[in-house]
């Protein structure tokens, strides 16, 4: 991270307009976009703040500032409540959806903003989001929350996915540990549950995405799509809420998410090199033969939490499968030395993105500092 994070912090600063740049070329220069998404924002929030806790010098809190005053200022509904979903390079509205994805990712940048800085004002910020949540998105008939909703009030975007309640749990639990407050822990075992009862398909093993308006599986090929990064993330939120809770129902459901993704969610034409997919079938067939960044940061914490809280404070030797996947991040995925990535690779590991989207930085961070945490070399 000794290179990643003063590189982003200098070419992914918008120091002229305010906020964190969208992405970057493959020239390392930002991409001629008029528009920035409210959860890049908030993702930049939370990879700066983690890292001023991670000893980084001035320029990590310095971000962090600025980015928290475009986010609050230009990016929050005056009128009407609520984070945009997009605005212009400036800060003018641009998308004024209301989704659920974005306010999880602002709730969880409150959360290490306020473990960072100590700054009441995140909380006072996260209270405002998830009070607009509650009202607006809340779904108390079947549980969870409606994507997202429109200026005219609507609600009814379909599909409805797991992936925003995932995100959710993780702010949840993030909010908790920054604060101690229960309420936030009663919220991640709402998700739980939710992931319990609807997410999690017994039959295979797997995680749903994709559900109609009722959370019954979606019909037709969305109803089929499993991503093995997000049975990745869940193992990993999972273990870190019975961390908290002690709850132990949630481990026959982790554990078949891991073996589910190890056993149909990496490429077997790798020699060796474990590469997850993007997405397969509910009973294994490669859907996307894709291979994302982000899957591959999600393996390593899900390795990392198996042996974390299977053998307690890390003997020797160090996890074998964790280690496996950040040689192939380095190798395939990550320029050392100029703080960029490869966002996406064909089958045959030829990248086919021509941006580096400035969101990917999130996962990255985090999956590097649980590996700084758990491995000793």
């Amino acid at each position: 991270m000794e290179t990643l994070l003063p590189f982003w912090a200098d070419v992914g600063v918008d120091r002229e307009c305010g906020g964190f740049v969208e992405r970057l070329s493959l020239d390392r220069r930002p991409a001629p976009d008029d528009y920035k998404r409210v959860r890049a924002q908030a993702r930049q929030i939370y990879v700066f703040s983690h890292a001023h806790l991670l000893g980084a010098p001035e320029w990590a809190l310095d971000a962090v500032h600025h980015g928290v005053a475009f986010l609050t200022e230009r990016c929050w509904d005056r009128i009407h409540g609520g984070w945009y979903h997009q605005v212009t390079r400036t800060g003018a509205p641009l998308d004024v959806r209301k989704d659920t994805y974005d306010h999880a990712f602002v709730l969880f940048a409150m959360a290490w903003l306020h473990r960072a800085t100590g700054n009441p004002a995140a909380l006072d910020w996260a209270r405002r989001t998830i009070a607009f949540l509650d009202d607006r998105l809340g779904d108390p008939t079947g549980g969870g929350y409606w994507e997202a909703v429109s200026p005219d009030g609507a609600t009814d975007r379909l599909p409805r996915r797991q992936n925003p309640h995932m995100h959710l749990l993780e702010a949840f639990i993030a909010l908790h540990e920054a604060t101690g407050d229960a309420d936030w822990l009663d919220r991640a075992r709402a998700m739980v549950g939710l992931f319990q009862d609807r997410f999690f398909d017994a039959d295979t093993g797997s995680l749903r995405e994709y559900f109609t308006a009722d959370w019954r599986p979606a019909p037709g090929a969305d109803g089929r799509i499993r991503e093995p990064g997000h049975h990745f993330e869940w193992f990993w939120l999972l273990h870190h809420y019975r961390r908290l809770t002690g709850d132990d129902s949630v481990l026959d459901p982790a554990e078949a998410l891991l073996f589910f993704a190890m056993k149909h969610g990496i490429d077997e034409l790798t020699e060796g090199v474990p590469v997850a997919f993007d997405a397969v079938g509910a009973d294994g067939t490669v859907l996307a033969g894709t291979k994302r960044l982000w899957p591959q940061t999600e393996a390593v914490k899900a390795h990392l939490a198996r042996y974390e809280f299977a053998h307690g404070a890390p003997p020797e030797p160090d996890p074998l499968s964790a280690r496996l996947h950040l040689l192939t991040m380095f190798g395939e995925y990550i320029d050392l030395d100029h703080g960029v990535w490869h966002d996406q690779l064909a089958r045959d590991g030829t990248p086919v993105t021509e941006y580096i989207p400035s969101s990917t930085l999130y996962h990255l961070v985090l999956c590097l500092a649980e590996a700084s945490r758990l491995l000793r070399d």
